[in-house]
């Protein structure tokens, strides 16, 4: 394949077919896996920027300092734009929590890290990740961390490997592509997020320009080109964020967005004519900037109106995210990618540094200022919890904790009765010791806790971010004999197990059984959108409606209780909720210590209602 750096405008056209995927994802397309739009990006990316490299090596003017130059022209200003837009937003709709949040990802978003803050604060798919205007940064951080290490790599294979690209570049895709198959089972947050495991998506790209390929035309081209289109089309489809991803799920974008730019190098196809009508090949060109608002625009509605946007929003979300788009193109990239009076390198470098360092800043401000809760008007009332009830770091095992630090003596949470129960999981498990202790006389057994952060009471889960759970989860079968536990009762945040592990919770429960143990299972219980402080300061008050919309659907507890074949299952729902609606607050007071752990007072309403081991006879 000869080497050309010619503009193609189909190559536009796929970046249209790339953001619209990702947009109509993002506007809630039931079973729909646009997001797969941006592994396309990844692709192109990879592509071109090699691309581009390449061709100044063969001109002989290859400078590393150009090429950041490009990079600062083509990203920064853009993203400085949305930057000052998301900022002045969260300064008038967070409350503290959200902005310290908010600030954290401005930090890191400004330094190209964010990716790996949203790995170890949240997962792309979680109810939490629907509320941070700054998510999809996270994509930019992976192609800029690739991008300090490409140029290198690229000089350094042409001037000691004498140009062998394949020799140099091929066992790095394969690595990094078998650690994303690895991971995606057993490190699926981390998987999505970082560089080692999405390296080989932009490598993809890069190989397109080094192999050399023959020129693909007439027939032989019209076939790659259509088969390169049904597989990103299939992936569309057929993903959701049920998906196991990316590992070898991305291989049908990825590889399709090969084919479509290998396809259309040399010869106009079908799908080629289609990616070049005007209309598409502007929504590519104005791609970046709206990558970058439609996000931010969603997220803001969601604080704004703290539901869900209908659809009418939805359509004048995207209106709004054109509209900006095209303003952000117009006025703010297209001038510093083709400027009429040049800006001097040095200039242009040290000024784009300097905007980034000012931004992250801001960020550390915020931060460090507790969310600055002088711009509030009025008080922000408060759930009432303490913070010891837990026995955090004892009862209650933190990410960097070994299963050791457990202490039985100081766990046994509640006394007096003659036989043992055991609580095992989560936060969602421990939330309720605070209600255990509580209504401590009504009980039927001593109970233990036996919680840890992010690790759900299933033998075979494993995580990556969290390497500790394994051993934790399986000293359970040791801790039932040692202290004569009768009865086990597994709580989680099961909305973690959709992607995997729910279907193995059978098998924790005949282990479990067969370790002579009477088992509950209690379901996934209340979260909403948002922090429930949140939900009652915009609300109106004490005054206001009690009750608010649930995040997430209410047929998750059926398939726990599916899942939970052999146990006995109690779903929090049916006590906390009514239709799509539950309580977030009960006599003036909220009953959330956030958008879904009880504050003290939840968890003593929950645990007298429907929490397994309690009397509930009453005398008339």
């Amino acid at each position: 394949m000869a080497l050309t750096t010619k503009y193609r405008t189909d190559i536009d056209g796929l970046r249209a077919v790339s953001i619209l995927a990702v947009m109509c994802f993002h506007f809630g397309l039931p079973a729909f896996g646009g997001y797969v739009g941006v592994d396309v990006f990844f692709v192109i990316s990879g592509y071109v920027i090699t691309l581009s490299l390449l061709g100044d090596l063969v001109a002989g003017k290859f400078s590393i300092l150009a090429f950041y130059e490009r990079r600062v022209r083509r990203i920064f200003p853009a993203l400085i734009f949305t930057f000052i837009l998301c900022w002045l937003a969260a300064w008038l709709l967070f409350l503290p929590a959200d902005f310290v949040d908010f600030s954290n990802s401005l930090l890191s978003s400004a330094t190209f890290v964010s990716n790996i803050y949203f790995w170890k604060n949240s997962g792309y798919f979680d109810t939490s990740a629907q509320l941070r205007p700054l998510l999809h940064t996270w994509s930019l951080s992976v192609e800029e961390q690739f991008y300090v290490f490409m140029p290198i790599a690229v000089y350094l294979t042409h001037r000691f490997l004498r140009a062998r690209w394949l020799l140099a570049f091929v066992p790095v895709l394969l690595a990094s592509f078998a650690l994303s198959a690895f991971a995606t089972y057993t490190a699926p947050t981390a998987n999505f997020f970082v560089l080692p495991t999405r390296a080989w998506e932009l490598l993809l790209g890069a190989l397109l320009v080094f192999a050399h390929l023959p020129a693909a035309r007439g027939r032989i081209a019209e076939a790659l080109a259509l088969c390169g289109a049904a597989l990103i089309a299939f992936a569309i489809v057929a993903y959701s964020d049920a998906t196991p991803f990316p590992g070898v799920s991305a291989l049908a974008p990825c590889v399709g967005a090969v084919l479509l730019i290998y396809a259309g190098t040399h010869a106009q196809t079908s799908v080629g004519r289609l990616l070049t009508l005007p209309p598409i090949v502007f929504i590519g060109k104005i791609s970046y900037s709206l990558y970058l608002v439609h996000w931010s625009i969603i997220v803001f509605t969601r604080h704004a109106t703290l539901r869900e946007p209908t659809d009418l929003q939805i359509v004048l979300i995207a209106v709004a995210s054109f509209a900006l788009a095209t303003f952000s193109w117009a006025v703010i990239e297209r001038p510093f990618r083709w400027p009429k009076k040049r800006i001097p390198r040095a200039r242009l470098l040290f000024g784009g540094a300097g905007a980034m360092a000012l931004a992250a800043l801001v960020g550390a401000t915020g931060v460090l200022l507790h969310g600055i809760p002088g711009r509030l008007s009025g008080p922000v009332q408060q759930a009432q919890i303490d913070p010891d009830t837990w026995m955090t770091g004892v009862c209650f095992l933190l990410d960097d904790q070994d299963y050791r630090a457990w202490n039985a003596d100081r766990c046994r949470r509640t006394s007096g009765y003659g036989e043992n129960a055991l609580l095992w999981g989560d936060s969602f498990a421990a939330h309720y010791v605070p209600g255990l202790i509580a209504n401590a006389d009504n009980l039927t057994a001593n109970v233990f806790q036996y919680t840890a952060a992010g690790c759900p009471p299933v033998l075979s889960y494993y995580s990556y971010a969290r390497p500790n759970c394994q051993k934790f989860n399986a000293h359970v079968l040791e801790i039932i004999p040692r202290y004569d536990i009768k009865t086990v009762v597994m709580a989680a945040r099961w909305l973690d197990m959709r992607q995997r592990g729910l279907d193995t919770l059978a098998a924790t429960i005949a282990s479990l059984k067969a370790a002579g143990v009477d088992v509950w299972v209690i379901g996934q219980s209340t979260e909403f959108l948002t922090d429930v402080a949140t939900i009652a300061h915009k609300n109106g008050g004490t005054g206001s409606t009690d009750m608010w919309p649930l995040a997430f659907d209410r047929g998750l507890n059926e398939k726990v209780r599916q899942a939970a074949a052999g146990a006995t299952f109690v779903d929090p729902l049916s006590h906390l909720c009514s239709g799509k609606e539950c309580l977030y607050r009960s006599g003036g007071h909220l009953i959330y210590a956030d958008s879904a752990h009880f504050s003290d007072l939840g968890s003593a309403q929950a645990v007298l209602a429907y929490f397994p081991l309690m009397r509930r006879e009453r005398t008339p």
